[in-house]
């Protein structure tokens, strides 16, 4: 199934558009499918790898953490009228 897609140019960028199409040898609407497929498969909306990649760069520092009863008394104090601990 296709649906219509209606995208406003400024004049000047649709005759870009045109041109590299015609260079291409096809329609302006095919053109631009392919760019957008293009632009999918080099910058897809969900970066996973990218975000994975983060992730194990955390992974690898060691921070200093207190146990986690401490933690929680830290915590509370901060609740309970932001007295330092």
């Amino acid at each position: 199934m296709t649906t219509r897609l209606q995208v406003l140019f400024e004049e000047a960028e649709l005759r870009e558009v045109q041109k590299a199409a015609r260079r291409e040898r096809m329609t302006t609407a095919e053109w631009v499918r392919r760019a957008v497929r293009a632009a999918q498969r080099t910058k897809p909306l969900s970066d996973t790898g990218r975000k994975l990649d983060v992730i194990r760069v955390a992974a690898r520092h060691a921070f200093p953490a207190p146990d986690m009863e401490q933690m929680l008394t830290e915590i509370g104090r901060g609740y309970g009228g932001g007295e330092e601990a």
